[in-house]
């Protein structure tokens, strides 16, 4: 993406030319590094929350704001899914101005950010609800950012 657009700023500033090709695609690339960034930032827990509050609960309180954010955002995904479903007849008709490319292939990106994001928030919600969170996964919830070392890890919130 970077290379494409630095190649077309020179290309339009020192000879009066450009690549049509390389300005469309950048700005599916950047679509979709947008979309990957979005599942791997609520991977590792970098989207923003309500830290504050949690931070006033017991364990057990944490636990059940664990389970319900993620039931929440497991529903979403779900909802980004289906919606990715219904619009796919539209988007896979629709072709881009100067390529040709189906539009599905741009906003397709969508059936594997809702997956991603249901798998992991399916993930959580199943090792909330049986207990199953170590010390390390709820300091990274919670923004509690000195995450105790590889040997507490091991260790279990209980109930």
């Amino acid at each position: 993406m970077v290379a494409m657009v630095f190649t077309n700023v020179v290309l339009r500033y020192g000879f009066n030319s450009g690549i049509n090709f390389s300005e469309e695609m950048s700005r599916y690339f950047f679509v979709w590094l947008t979309f990957i960034g979005a599942v791997l930032t609520f991977r590792e827990h970098g989207h923003i929350g309500v830290e504050t509050f949690v931070r006033l609960l017991g364990p057990k309180g944490r636990i059940v704001c664990l389970a319900l954010s993620n039931a929440i955002i497991l529903l979403c995904a779900v909802v980004l899914l289906w919606g990715t479903w219904m619009q796919h007849g539209i988007n896979a008709s629709m072709s881009a101005a100067v390529i040709g490319l189906s539009m599905i292939w741009v906003y397709g990106v969508t059936y594997f950010t809702g997956a991603a994001i249901a798998l992991i928030a399916a993930i959580r919600l199943v090792r909330a609800v049986t207990g199953r969170v170590t010390e390390a996964e709820m300091a990274q919830f919670t923004g509690e950012y000195d995450i105790p070392e590889a040997s507490d890890t091991a260790r279990e919130i209980k109930r």
